[in-house]
C-alpha cells in the first residue's frame, strides 16, 4: 500500500512540474527535475519535508554580499556551501519584498517582488537554482493577515469610501466622536484602530498601523492572495511559512473582548483576543492553501501559538488536511531544563496525531543560549538543546547562528533600539533586536557579515563563537551539531523510528528511544549541573549491544548489560541499539 501511494504521488509531482513549465517562463522557473524535486516522497510515502531539516534565516542579519551592513540574497547565495555541509535542507527565509520595514519586513508593500535592499528577482532566481544544485529548497514567508499602509491596494482603499479596494480592509465608523469601533488592542499596544481624515472612518490593525489587516471575507483578497501563492510555486519555492494565521479573521459583529485583571507591558488593560484571534474561518484558508500547496509538492508552516494541545491538533486538519507543519510555541515556552516538563509536551505532540516540528527559537525569540544558559556551562547546554530538539521525531527548524551558540545582544539604551516594539515599550519590553544581531563567520572586523556598519551590533561573543573558529575546533557547538545532524540524516531509526518514552520518573535525566524494525536509537539527556546517572537499555533490545553513535566529552563509551550510565552535567549520549 505505501509502494502504491509513493507511485501515485511521483506520478503527481511529474504532471505537476509539466503544468508549472507551462504556465510560467522557463527562466523565472527552478529545475523541476533536479534530485530535490525528484525525492518528494520515498518509497514508504514520507513526504521530502518530514526528512528534513529547516534553516530559519533572518536575510538582514546573515551575510552581506555589498557592504552595505544589510544582509542580502546573494550573500546567502555565497554561504549555501556552508549550509550544506551543516545539513540543512531547507532554508526559510523571512519577508525580503518590498516594504517600507516598519516591522522589517513584515509589512509587505509588493507581493511578487524583492526589495532592491535585498538584490532582485532574478538575484531570487539564482538563489533558488543554486540551491537546488545543492540540495536545498527555498521557503518564503507569506504574511497573510495584513500589508504595509503603503501598499498600493491600501493607497487606493484610503482615498474615499467608494474606492475600489475599500472593502479589501476593515474600515468601521467609530462609536463616537474619538471613540474607535471597539475595545480591541493591537499586540504591538495600544489601541488597535487608527482614526483615517480622509475618510472619516477607522481601520483596524492588529499589529502596527502602518499594518492594516486584509479582508479575508472579500473574495477578491482570497482569490489575490491564493495567486500570489501559486505564483512564487511557478518560480520554484518549496513552500512558505504563514505568519501570524491566527489572526486572519475579525468577528464581524465587532464585539468587544473581554476585559481581564491588570494591565499588559504598554500600560494597556489586559485583554482576551476572543473576538479577533483563532476564530474557526482562520482553519478554512488553511485548507485551502493546502490543497494548492499540496498540487506543487510544497509544504505550509504555520505561525501558530496554541495555548493547548488540542488547539495544535486543530491547526494539522483532521478529515480536511490543514498545515503539514504548525510550529509548537508550547514547546519554546518550558522554563528551564527540565526533563520532566519536555517529556510532558513531546507525549502532548505525539498525541495529535499528526507530523510534529520543533523549534527552540527564532526571530522573535531570545536565543537559547541566553535563556538556558548559567555562564559556565553555556555551550554544553547548546549541544544538550541540539541533542533534544534535533533526536525526536519529527521536523526540526533551526534558527541562524544557534548551532555556534549564538547569544542574545539586547541594546541597553533606547536610543539603540531598532524594533519598533522596544521603542514603545522601553523598557520593560526590549525588543527583538537581541536575536537578530549579524551572522558570526569570523572573529574578524563585523565578524565576516560585512565590510560595512551592520544594521545591528556584532556582539562580542563573535570573538570566540564563529564558523571559522567553531569549525577548527573538535569540540565546538558547530561541530556537535554538524555530526548530529549528519547521524540524523543517515540513521534509520532517527529518520522514522517510533518515539518510546523511557525512565518516565526520572525528573532529571530525559530518556527516549526511537525505534525502527529491529534496531533502536538510545537517547540520554542530564538536563541538570551535576553528575547523574541512567539507565542504558531499551526494553525489548539486548542492552549488551549498545553502540555510542554519538556523545559529549566525560561520557563512557559502551555500557555493559543493565549497567547505569553516567552522565556528567549537560551531557549527551546517543546509542543504536540492535537485536
Amino acid at each position: 500500500m505505501r509502494r502504491q501511494s509513493a507511485a501515485f504521488y511521483g506520478i503527481l509531482l511529474c504532471c505537476t512540474a509539466l503544468c508549472v513549465r507551462m504556465l510560467a517562463p522557463e527562466d523565472a522557473i527552478a529545475d523541476q527535475t533536479s534530485p530535490v524535486a525528484q525525492r518528494a516522497v520515498d518509497a514508504e510515502g514520507h513526504r521530502w519535508w518530514q526528512h528534513a531539516v529547516f534553516y530559519e534565516l533572518y536575510p538582514r542579519s546573515f551575510a552581506d554580499s555589498n557592504d552595505d551592513g544589510v544582509g542580502d540574497l546573494n550573500g546567502i547565495t555565497g554561504k549555501l556551501d556552508y549550509l550544506r555541509d551543516l545539513g540543512v535542507d531547507a532554508l526559510w527565509i523571512t519577508p525580503c519584498f518590498p516594504s517600507p520595514q516598519v516591522d522589517f519586513g513584515y509589512d509587505v508593500a509588493d507581493y511578487r517582488n524583492i526589495d532592491p535592499m535585498y538584490g532582485t528577482l532574478e538575484d531570487f532566481d539564482r538563489l533558488v537554482r543554486v540551491a537546488h544544485q545543492h540540495g536545498i529548497r527555498v521557503l518564503l514567508d507569506f504574511v497573510m493577515n495584513h500589508t504595509s499602509a503603503q501598499h498600493p491596494w491600501f493607497v487606493d482603499s484610503r482615498t474615499s469610501r467608494t474606492s475600489r479596494h475599500r472593502d479589501w480592509y476593515i474600515w468601521r465608523d467609530g462609536k463616537a466622536a474619538g471613540v474607535p469601533p471597539n475595545n480591541w488592542e493591537s499586540l504591538f499596544g495600544h489601541s488597535a484602530w487608527e482614526f483615517d481624515a480622509t475618510s472619516g472612518q477607522y481601520y483596524y490593525h492588529f499589529f502596527y498601523p502602518q499594518q492594516p489587516d486584509l479582508n479575508w471575507r472579500n473574495p477578491e483578497v482570497k482569490r489575490e492572495m491564493f495567486d500570489t501563492t501559486r505564483w512564487w510555486y511557478q518560480r520554484g519555492v518549496a513552500g512558505f511559512r504563514l505568519d501570524a494565521v491566527d489572526t486572519v479573521f475579525e468577528d464581524p459583529q465587532l464585539r468587544d473582548n473581554p476585559v481581564l485583571p491588570g494591565t499588559n507591558h504598554y500600560g494597556d488593560p489586559d485583554m482576551r483576543n476572543q473576538y479577533n484571534q483563532k476564530l474557526a474561518e482562520n482553519n478554512l484558508i488553511l485548507q485551502g492553501l493546502r490543497v494548492q500547496a499540496d498540487e506543487y509538492g510544497a509544504v505550509l508552516v504555520g505561525e501558530t501559538n496554541p495555548t493547548d494541545i488540542s488547539e495544535l491538533k486543530e491547526y494539522y486538519g483532521g478529515d480536511h488536511p490543514g498545515l503539514h507543519m504548525p510550529m509548537d510555541y508550547l514547546f519554546t515556552n518550558v522554563s528551564g531544563l527540565s526533563a520532566t516538563e519536555y517529556r510532558k509536551q513531546i507525549a502532548a505532540v505525539e498525541s495529535t496525531g499528526g507530523w510534529p516540528v520543533y523549534l527552540i527559537s527564532n526571530h522573535d525569540i531570545p536565543r537559547p543560549a541566553s535563556r538556558y544558559g548559567d555562564g559556565q556551562h553555556d555551550d554544553a547546554i547548546g549541544k544538550l538543546l541540539a541533542g533534544l530538539y534535533l533526536t525526536l521525531r519529527g521536523t526540526p527548524i533551526m534558527y541562524y547562528g544557534e548551532e555556534l551558540g549564538m547569544t542574545n545582544t539586547d541594546p541597553t539604551r533606547r536610543e539603540d533600539v531598532k524594533d519598533p516594539i522596544g521603542r514603545l515599550g522601553w523598557p520593560q519590553v526590549k525588543g527583538r533586536d537581541g536575536e537578530r544581531t549579524p551572522m558570526q563567520w569570523t572573529a574578524g572586523m563585523n565578524a565576516g557579515f560585512s565590510k560595512g556598519t551592520p544594521w545591528l551590533p556584532v556582539p562580542a561573543s563573535a570573538m570566540t563563537h564563529n564558523v571559522a573558529s567553531e569549525l577548527a575546533d573538535s569540540d565546538s557547538v558547530l561541530n556537535f551539531y554538524r555530526q548530529l545532524l549528519k547521524l540524523r540524516h543517515t540513521n534509520r531509526a532517527l529518520l522514522d523510528g517510533n518515539y518510546v518514552a523511557l525512565n518516565e520518573a526520572d525528573p532529571n535525566v530525559l530518556s527516549f528511544a526511537r525505534e525502527y524494525g529491529h534496531q533502536a536509537v538510545l537517547v540520554l539527556l542530564n538536563m541538570s549541573g551535576i553528575p547523574r546517572s541512567a539507565k542504558a537499555s531499551v526494553p525489548g533490545f539486548r542492552p549488551t549491544r549498545v553502540k555510542a553513535l554519538l556523545r559529549t566529552p566525560g561520557v563512557e563509551e559502551s555500557p555493559s548489560a543493565q549497567q547505569q550510565l553516567n552522565l556528567p552535567p549537560y551531557a549527551v549520549y546517543v546509542g543504536q541499539i540492535g537485536n
